[in-house]
């Protein structure tokens, strides 16, 4: 039996599909062959990446939603299914911290609830959303791939954002609810995994693991010590395992949480 990891001719949206990430999987997905709707609020970040997309040889389009907007999210995925004729890949790349609810330096009773709030609703009902109404659409042809995007945060306690790893922890256990839920009532052609990067530097976090020099902040080099590699991860390296989990190779899985990590999550700090 031959291994196929190609994705020739299904179509794929990707949340925050504009962002350091988030763009490096959509260039992924066209190199292999998928066209992508790269999806998110700000419309000309997306139809900057769309034309990129396209200018790279792949067909792409921008759609604009909230990834926490039920009826901009069913408007964006008419649209793709009016252009393209049905959706067979989710990507959730939406999502990120939030500076107000980092408590780095302070006591944790000093977190505004309103800031937990808000990078609890970004990240996992950001994936949630999302994820509901697009993969609704693979469900009536009982065929399709669903890839979120966790975090080491969700696995081991990070100094400071309670509110991010509780939100990637939610991602983790609605990922697994999700593909047994999916499999149970729509059949096995519908998978639901997710990726969890180790430590990327990304415009959101460049600050706090990077100084302007290049060289590692305090927690930059807290986190190099605890990765056997050594190094931070590049975004090209998240793209094997997602199209990977995207593809026929993958058609028996569903239900994992990946760690693409450079060994992070496997160190006992022995």
């Amino acid at each position: 039996m031959a291994v196929d990891f190609g994705l020739e001719d299904r179509v794929a949206v990707v949340t925050g599909g504009y962002g350091v990430l988030g763009g490096s999987l959509a260039d992924a997905l066209v190199a292999a062959g998928a066209r992508v709707a790269v999806l998110g609020r700000n419309r000309e970040a997306g139809e900057a990446k769309a034309d990129a997309l396209r200018r790279a040889g792949g067909q792409a389009m921008a759609v604009v939603a909230s990834a926490l907007e039920e009826a901009e999210l069913k408007a964006a995925r008419d649209a793709v299914v009016k252009a393209w004729g049905g959706i067979d890949i989710l990507v959730n790349a939406a999502g990120g911290n939030v500076a107000r609810a980092r408590t780095d330096n302070v006591t944790p009773f000093k977190l505004p609830l309103d800031a937990f709030d808000e990078v609890l609703r970004l990240n996992l009902h950001g994936t949630v959303y999302p994820t509901l109404v697009f993969a609704e659409a693979m469900a009536e042809r009982k065929k399709g791939s669903v890839v979120n995007i966790s975090s080491m945060a969700a696995q081991r306690p990070l100094k400071g954002v309670s509110g991010y790893s509780a939100a990637k922890a939610g991602v983790d256990s609605f990922t697994r609810w999700l593909a047994v839920e999916l499999a149970r009532h729509h059949g096995p052609g519908l998978r639901v995994n997710a990726i969890a990067p180790g430590f990327f530097v990304t415009k959101q976090n460049k600050a706090v693991l990077v100084q302007p020099d290049g060289s590692p902040t305090d927690r930059g080099r807290s986190i190099l010590a605890r990765t056997p590699m050594g190094r931070f991860g590049d975004p090209a390296e998240l793209q094997g395992c997602l199209l990977w989990l995207c593809s026929d190779a993958a058609s028996f899985v569903t239900g994992v949480v990946i760690p693409v990590d450079g060994g992070f999550s496997a160190d006992g700090g022995i």
